[in-house]
């Protein structure tokens, strides 16, 4: 059904199928940030005092969220800009847990686009 998702870096047929069903058909999400709040993508602001930080939205689709677990840490063993961009962010201060939450974003917002970019079936 989209066969350019498996050319995407760290997404293989299980993955892809499920992107696939929870994503559904062209037009359901008005836009990327709705795909990502469905994803459990969205950040949520986590503030406290003079900490300004944001993390991860516990709602939505699980199995979805799950599927981009496994894309970005993938992505960040065997993809080359992905693992510069965590070595940059590590250098900035940012903990594993805040590059993995902006990897998951990053990722959900460039499938979005590329599932609906697909033509209808």
């Amino acid at each position: 059904m989209a066969p350019a998702l498996l050319t995407q870096p760290g997404i293989g047929p299980i993955t892809a199928a499920q992107l696939l069903i929870s994503w559904s058909h062209p037009g359901r999400f008005r836009s990327e940030a709705a795909f990502a709040m469905l994803a459990g993508a969205a950040p949520v602001p986590a503030s406290s005092g003079k900490t300004i930080r944001h993390r991860l939205n516990r709602g939505g689709d699980r199995q979805l969220n799950r599927a981009l677990h496994s894309i970005v840490m993938l992505r960040q063993v065997h993809h080359g800009p992905t693992r510069a961009y965590t070595s940059r962010r590590i250098a900035q201060g940012k903990s594993q847990r805040e590059i993995r939450r902006c990897l998951k974003r990053t990722v959900a917002r460039q499938l979005y686009r590329l599932l609906e970019a697909q033509p209808a079936l």
